[in-house]
């Protein structure tokens, strides 16, 4: 995980195993006024990675601000449309 400006540039695999770690490390960029998160070089992804986008998004509307995502992973796409909560993440 990178960060340039305001982007948050996602590097590694976003699975249960990682998903504590990267909630931290996201709130913290976000709290630091990251409003994008790209996914482009991201790897595997696992359900998990669908709670991690829901929680970054919650703390940026908690912080007033919109945070978008970009570049996401087809298979994330349709676990989230599996579980109903694609429009959310839009």
């Amino acid at each position: 995980m990178r960060r340039d400006g305001q982007v948050l540039y996602l590097e590694e695999a976003l699975t249960l195993e990682r998903a504590h770690q990267l909630l931290s490390l996201g709130a913290e960029a976000i709290a630091q006024g990251v409003t994008e998160v790209d996914f482009a070089r991201v790897g595997k992804v696992d359900s998990s990675a669908l709670s991690l986008m829901l929680a970054w998004r919650r703390r940026a509307q908690a912080a007033g601000r919109r945070l978008e995502f970009r570049n996401v992973p087809d298979s994330l796409i349709s676990l989230a449309r599996l579980y109903g909560v694609d429009t959310l993440l839009r």
